[in-house]
């Protein structure tokens, strides 16, 4: 038991050392909305630590550990960076490779997106389960940076919502394969369910305020003039 809290102890320790150099490198843009539209002050806290929803919550990395399989692992870690490509590139309905305009305005998005999550984050300060428990170990690696809202839960649905935008008939298959990247996250073993749940709810949020910028609109027009429209049509019905 001894052991176990001295690595408990030595775990905190290292984590403000690991979030310290995740969030110097994300950076903070106003592209779509202003700085104070980011605040979201109200954005719910996790679970409070100890509480019997924050065990559940660890309990269920736990449960993943014990069944996850090697082909979940690596389906997990081939969508560990979160992009339009590895979360959408079946999917596309634009051109192969993607476009550099649309490479663009996706970069812009995740960038803004980004920014938002890591101060929400920065405000909650909830550690990676793996640094909460070591008995825990991710098959995606003992990541850096913390871990309410899941980044990749709150990029990879904005990014459906907008795909959805897009082409409506085919929502539902977009937002199917965000609900599994952001599973992915709890399967690996970086995040709760709360994490990725939380993102979700971000991205509910940003999404309307980014539609009402006329920036975004305008990257919106630019991404349905590169549509194309066989390729819409022939994947709208499965």
């Amino acid at each position: 038991m001894k052991i176990y809290k001295l690595l408990l102890a030595a775990a905190a320790l290292l984590a403000p050392a690991l979030v310290s150099a995740e969030e110097w490198i994300i950076p903070r843009t106003t592209y779509y909305i202003t700085a104070e539209q980011q605040k979201l002050p109200d954005f719910p806290a996790p679970p409070k630590a100890g509480s019997p929803e924050d065990r559940k919550d660890l309990a269920a990395v736990f449960d993943w550990q014990q069944k996850r399989t090697p082909e979940q692992c690596a389906k997990a870690q081939a969508a560990a960076h979160a992009d339009f490509e590895n979360f959408f590139g079946d999917l596309s309905p634009f051109a192969t490779p993607l476009p550099e305009e649309a490479a663009a305005i996706f970069k812009r998005v995740k960038t803004e997106t980004d920014g938002i999550a890591a101060d929400i984050k920065d405000k909650y300060k909830r550690p990676r389960p793996f640094m909460r428990d070591p008995v825990l170990n991710p098959c995606l690696g003992r990541v850096g940076g913390l871990a309410y809202p899941s980044g990749h839960a709150t990029i990879s649905r904005l990014l459906a919502l907008l795909l959805s935008d897009l082409v409506p008939a085919r929502r539902k298959l977009f937002l199917d394969r965000a609900d599994e990247a952001a599973l992915d996250r709890v399967i690996g073993g970086v995040h709760h369910p709360a994490d990725t749940a939380a993102g979700k709810k971000l991205a509910d949020r940003l999404y309307p305020l980014y539609k009402k910028s006329p920036a975004f609109a305008a990257d919106l027009k630019t991404l349905r003039g590169l549509l194309l429209r066989d390729k819409v049509k022939v994947k709208a019905g499965k």
